[in-house]
């Protein structure tokens, strides 16, 4: 990458960071997908026109589509900041490759899996074992409000308050929204907060900062085989995913759960109507005005 290209994109960053409140990991991929393609391009990437980048489609041929589609986003974002800020006269992203994905549904579990994994993780915690009352507040955040990773091992120990049933996150995008806790949870999570350190920061703390992702993924998989169920199976963000679908398995309104998620878009939260399909044929059935209606 060029010198001038590498302050381009040192300061379409800068704004990211500032205006769209991009995180570090989510600054990190632009930067590489910028690198990529100046690569790839073999020409200056700031300068290029409509037909270099239409060009892109043959250097990509070897990638998977959503790696295509997510640099193509990138450079989009990249040349739409260049042409706001008169650093260009034109956009030429039109041309870029524009593949065609299925977003792929959701692994989930059910609700007896869930409850298998619930009662090893509160055989273990009645041992009164900081790290096994750790564990169950950890997997009652993750089911019973459907947090993402980052946003449960970042989780101040401030933001946890007797009598207040909801937490304030600040979630992508810097966006906060508010999250409900259940009783059960309040329960775990403030038999953990006795055993906090005083001085610590986070509600999930690991050294001199906080939990990471990867001991997270570590700790819910361990907790799924001792449950007897494939560790494979079983992460974080199938947690999640189990919390929205067992959601609006019970009557959950959409736009609700889109809330509770932190989705952005309803099209995101809409994958949950597929996974639950069974529910919303049940639904029409005994629902819809002519379904009563003899033939």
């Amino acid at each position: 990458m060029t010198a001038d290209d590498q302050a381009l994109v040192d300061r379409f960053l800068d704004m990211m960071a500032a205006e769209a409140g991009a995180s570090r990991h989510t600054l990190a991929a632009y930067r590489n997908d910028l690198e990529q393609t100046a690569a790839s391009l073999g020409s200056a990437l700031g300068k290029a026109s409509a037909t270099d980048l239409s060009r892109l489609g043959e250097a990509w041929a070897d990638l998977a589509p959503s790696t295509v589609a997510r640099r193509s986003a990138a450079l989009r974002r990249f040349y739409g900041f260049l042409l706001d800020e008169g650093l260009r006269g034109d956009d030429p992203s039109a041309a870029l490759p524009r593949p065609r994905l299925e977003r792929p549904l959701p692994r989930i579990l059910d609700e007896q899996d869930v409850g298998r994994m619930f009662a090893q993780a509160e055989d273990r915690a009645a041992s009164d074992q900081p790290i096994a009352v750790r564990d169950l507040a950890l997997l009652e955040l993750l089911y019973g409000s459907g947090l993402r990773a980052s946003e449960l091992v970042t989780l101040p120990r401030a933001a946890v308050r007797k009598e207040q049933p909801f937490l304030i996150l600040r979630g992508k995008g810097g966006k906060e929204r508010l999250v409900p806790i259940s009783s059960r949870a309040q329960t775990a999570v403030h038999r953990w907060l006795e055993l906090v350190p005083a001085g610590s920061l986070w509600l999930f703390p690991s050294r001199n900062t906080h939990l990471s992702r990867v001991r997270l993924f570590q700790v819910v998989r361990r907790l799924a085989a001792d449950a007897g169920i494939g560790p494979d199976r079983v992460s974080p963000h199938v947690l999640r995913h189990a919390f929205a679908t067992h959601l609006l398995s019970g009557g959950a309104d959409l736009r609700v759960l889109q809330s509770l998620l932190g989705h952005a878009d309803i099209a995101t939260t809409q994958i949950y109507t597929h996974v639950d399909s069974a529910r919303l044929v049940e639904l029409v059935n005994a629902r819809h005005p002519l379904a009563t209606r003899g033939r």
